[in-house]
């Protein structure tokens, strides 16, 4: 199995994301092997505990961003819910989305990391 059979099996749109690459397996392979560096769930969290929402909302609409031109869509629409919601000032609801969201993150990364 490939980490891009991997990857679809956890719902990421990943013949999208190959052809947003111009097709290029590779080249989408490598942007991957750096998304656990960029994985920031725990991060978001720590900022809006420490009651930092602008740091939280900056740092959720990256990672929002990024996995989305990755095509990690469970990820991707769990972010865009989260920045909505710390936007709206709707701290308690997107911290329960972010908790859900976690063990994805986990398993995303070591999908990829697997196949380092």
């Amino acid at each position: 199995m490939s980490m891009i059979t991997e990857l679809k099996g956890l719902g990421a749109d990943t013949d999208q994301a190959v052809s947003r690459f111009l097709n290029n397996e590779a080249l989408y392979q490598k942007m991957l092997k750096k998304l656990p560096n960029s994985m920031k769930g725990a991060q978001v969290m720590e900022e809006i505990e420490h009651g930092n929402i602008d740091s939280a909302i900056e740092i959720a609409h990256t990672m929002k961003g990024i996995l989305g031109n990755l095509s990690i869509t469970p990820l991707y629409e769990d972010y865009t819910k989260i920045v909505a919601l710390l936007r709206e000032g709707n701290v308690d609801e997107a911290k329960s989305i972010l908790v859900e969201s976690l063990p994805v993150e986990e398993q995303v990364v070591a999908c990829i990391e697997k196949y380092e």
